[in-house]
């Protein structure tokens, strides 16, 4: 049975910025699934789009793979195909949780989860690269490299699959997308209080950009088309296409 998610439910003297740590871990699946909208439907459609682009004998990197969600969809997925799937995260907390999610599994292609900062990983033979709303957590400015990189080590026809929140570029607009983000929070059971706190804790942490800086910076690293195939609210997914 998951953990409910109560982390801001009591009043802080200091909101601290948020992190991947232990107490975080423990509530994951709960909290993820009651702050972002469709994150099931994008897991599955990470599955979905496994099918079609991954190839034998090659390489499928999860960036920021957390407990292994994105992963096992395309373990689940590929089955009937060869390929090495690497789960990389920076939080130790996350990385131990995960490598015993995934052990419990029996599936034919391995899963290999390693901590370490998507910065730092080499990319090669890669079909396909994930990153499921992890680049809005790497400091702005190693986001293009990142990309440039990931772009390298994908072979010809390989994709990234890119989910984020994203950030309106009219004021206007993109305070209707925070606000209806937070009603669908409150709708799931968190009080103001929680999502008040969460705000304060996520605002220095996690720095978004628009769908249109996303799309820039994609084709800047070389990718042909960029697809956005998701959208609610602030969340979207999308797949950065090399020809």
């Amino acid at each position: 049975m998951k953990k409910h998610d109560n982390i801001y439910a009591n009043p802080l003297n200091k909101v601290a910025d948020f992190k991947f740590d232990e107490s975080v871990v423990d509530v994951f699946p709960d909290m993820i699934q009651r702050s972002v909208p469709g994150y099931e439907s994008i897991i599955h459609t990470i599955g979905e789009v496994a099918k079609t682009v991954v190839t034998n004998n090659s390489k499928v990197y999860d960036l920021g793979c957390s407990l292994g969600a994105a992963s096992l969809s395309v373990a689940r997925a590929t089955q009937d195909k060869q390929c090495e799937i690497i789960g990389v995260d920076s939080s130790e907390a996350m990385v131990e949780r995960c490598k015993r999610v995934v052990q419990a599994f029996t599936l034919p292609n391995p899963i290999t989860i390693t901590k370490a900062m998507a910065q730092d990983i080499a990319i090669e033979n890669a079909s396909m690269v994930i990153m499921n709303f992890t680049l809005q957590f790497i400091p702005p400015a190693d986001r293009e490299a990142l990309l440039h990189k990931i772009y390298q080590g994908l072979n010809p026809g390989g994709i990234l699959l890119l989910s984020e929140k994203i950030r309106h570029p009219t004021i206007a607009g993109n305070e209707l997308l925070i606000d209806l983000h937070h009603q669908f929070k409150r709708d799931n059971g968190y009080s103001e209080l929680e999502v008040s706190q969460k705000r304060a804790a996520l605002e220095k942490v996690m720095l978004t950009d628009t769908f249109s800086d996303h799309e820039t910076r994609l084709k800047s690293a070389g990718f042909d088309d960029v697809v956005m195939w998701f959208k609610c609210y602030n969340f979207t997914s999308m797949v950065a296409i090399k020809a």
